[in-house]
């Protein structure tokens, strides 16, 4: 991909591209209903340009992007245009041309995903697409029936089955908006103000910049929703300070690693996750939302914990004061992230619309502040630039995570077209012997695997369409699967051997990935318990429902979490160590 300080090439061309796709989808929430055939398809060819083009970085590649963006832009359009049409055939292709315009789409969304995250899960899907095609010849309960290839191409590229599914629908209607609404943000000053409020309220601590760099992790991942993002953005100001102040730099780089991961379980945006949730368990967003808060503050509680840990035998210094930010600038800066997020609450708990429309009146906001700087100046020809990154982030981000919802799709279409889904579900029930905690175990195990390769929502969608069903047959709330196979798809961004928080942030701090993975571990022991403790105690996900049950399995949770901190990190003795360890777990996973 192009980095960020290389030229743009055609850069008026791209911003033109770029406000089209962010007029589109803001204009997509107040036009009312448009067609699914017409609005869904459009997102495709609005986004294909981004991935095929844009992101050249050779002639033969630029060559071949363009060649394919044309097509998949045309074939898409063509499905917009002819929707009345193709509602008739009910997912039967009627000619050869059909057919080419079918295989044409899914040879673009394949593509689109190597190019934007490489060859894993494209290489799933194409797997998937082979057992949908010669399925039949497959001996004993994982082979099917067959399928006609018309009426199974049909299923995938003209009906609702497949890559114009519900997730692409989640992509479309939410996603987009609220990816914009973090570009508008990021554009501005709102990084600077999450940096200030973090050192302002834990700079003068003990082991101070390790503790403002989970609190801008929170704060900045609450709306970057990627982990590599986060790990790069606030790594850029929070590395530098902690190895400044002379900590360990594989202390220095989990820190960071592990505080970046937690910004994809932290409302609002949970890495798009939380849309696909309310997609797929017919829970509103805000109720989603409730649910997913007091586990993720419990998350960034243990990795605080760890802190303290490590500074009880290592000098871990806090931000001197003339390096912190005075009031005004905190008070300043902090309005240009609590402005907008004030009216994304405002639209969605006092006007009640739906959480897009809450989203375009925080664009809106947000679009407004991008006129001043932190000194509250206006400079023509800096707001110009602000307006450039927030136009041309948001169409990067809206076009990478739509490559992948694309793709995933895919995958959704054949499980559901073969039933294979219900087949997998089935292995894992009788693999598990019908009990959940061994099922449980086998669940963790995919996540890991298929975390990774592929990204976290990715991974999420797929294992839950194949496991969810299973964990649900035996005994869990649909929202508890959920948030448990969602959390667990995030494990590989701090487990070894292919762990990419770890790696970005070792980079950065020069320091050997395997070290700073072993301590990323132990920080970030909460990313393994919590989601169990989901499972044993349900009441702390119920704080809308039952909010004194809920505080309670909290603080419960949360003492746990601290004695299993400590044995980890800050004691040297074994028997201490275990002791402390068996403690919290009893504390989290033996009802009182």
């Amino acid at each position: 991909m192009l980095q960020d300080d290389q030229p743009i090439r055609w850069k008026p061309l791209w911003l033109l591209l770029a406000a089209v796709l962010v007029g589109y989808h803001i204009g997509l929430i107040f036009w009312g209903l448009v067609p699914n055939l017409v609005s869904r398809p459009l997102h495709m060819a609005l986004v294909m340009p981004w991935v095929f083009v844009f992101t050249a970085k050779s002639p033969a590649q630029l060559v071949s992007g363009v060649v394919l963006a044309a097509l998949g832009v045309a074939a898409s359009i063509w499905i917009a245009w002819n929707h009345d049409m193709l509602g008739d055939q009910y997912g039967f292709l009627e000619d050869n041309f059909q057919i080419a315009i079918a295989v044409t789409l899914l040879i673009c969304v394949l593509e689109a995903a190597r190019r934007a995250i490489g060859w894993p899960l494209p290489v799933v899907a194409t797997l998937a697409l082979a057992y949908a095609v010669l399925g039949q010849h497959i001996p004993g309960e994982f082979g099917h029936s067959g399928t006609p290839l018309k009426s199974f191409l049909g299923t995938m590229t003209i009906a609702e089955g497949g890559i114009w599914g519900s997730l692409t629908a989640v992509s479309v209607g939410v996603v987009a908006i609220f990816v914009i609404f973090g570009a508008v943000l990021n554009a501005g000053e709102a990084g600077q103000g999450f940096m200030n409020v973090a050192a302002a309220a834990a700079g003068r601590l003990k082991g101070g910049a390790a503790k403002v760099s989970v609190i801008s992790s929170a704060l900045f991942g609450s709306i970057s929703g990627s982990a590599s993002a986060n790990v790069a953005s606030t790594g850029a100001i929070t590395l530098p300070a902690m190895t400044k102040l002379g900590y360990p730099k594989r202390l220095a780089g989990a820190v960071e690693a592990v505080a970046s991961s937690g910004g994809q379980i932290m409302p609002p945006l949970m890495g798009a996750g939380a849309f696909v949730m309310v997609e797929l368990t017919g829970v509103p967003y805000t109720g989603i939302m409730a649910a997913a808060a007091l586990p993720a503050l419990l998350y960034f509680f243990a990795v605080w914990v760890g802190i303290n840990a490590y500074a009880s035998h290592t000098d871990l210094k806090g931000i001197d004061a003339g390096d912190r930010p005075g009031l005004k600038d905190v008070a300043v800066t902090s309005a240009f992230f609590l402005v907008p997020f004030a009216a994304l609450l405002y639209g969605m708990f006092v006007l009640k619309v739906t959480p897009q429309y809450a989203a375009c009146l925080a664009i809106g906001a947000g679009a407004a502040l991008l006129f001043f700087d932190r000194r509250l100046a206006v400079d023509p020809p800096a707001i110009w630039s602000r307006v450039e990154t927030a136009l041309l982030t948001a169409a990067r981000q809206v076009a990478l995570i739509a490559s992948i919802i694309l793709c995933a799709s895919i995958i959704i279409g054949v499980l559901s077209i073969t039933g294979l889904g219900v087949k997998i579900t089935s292995l894992i029930l009788s693999g598990a012997g019908g009990m959940l905690w061994p099922a449980l175990l086998l669940t963790a195990l995919a996540c890991l695997v298929l975390g990774m390769e592929v990204p976290t929502t990715a991974a999420y969608v797929i294992c839950v369409s194949v496991a969810g069903p299973a964990l649900i047959q035996l005994g869990l709330e649909p929202l508890q699967a959920h948030l448990f196979i969602f959390w667990y798809a995030l494990l590989s961004t701090i487990t070894p051997p292919v762990c990419g928080a770890v790696f970005i942030a070792s980079g950065m701090v020069q320091e050997n990935w395997l070290r700073v993975a072993g301590t990323a571990m132990a920080l970030g022991m909460g990313l393994y318990v919590i989601p169990l403790s989901m499972i044993a105690n349900p009441d702390l996900i119920r704080i809308a429902q039952a909010p004194g049950l809920a505080l309670i399995a909290f603080l419960q949770t949360a003492l746990g979490l601290g004695l299993i901190s400590y044995g980890l990190i800050a004691t040297r003795a074994p028997l201490m160590t275990l002791g402390l360890c068996a403690a919290g777990f009893g504390l989290i996973f033996v009802p009182v």
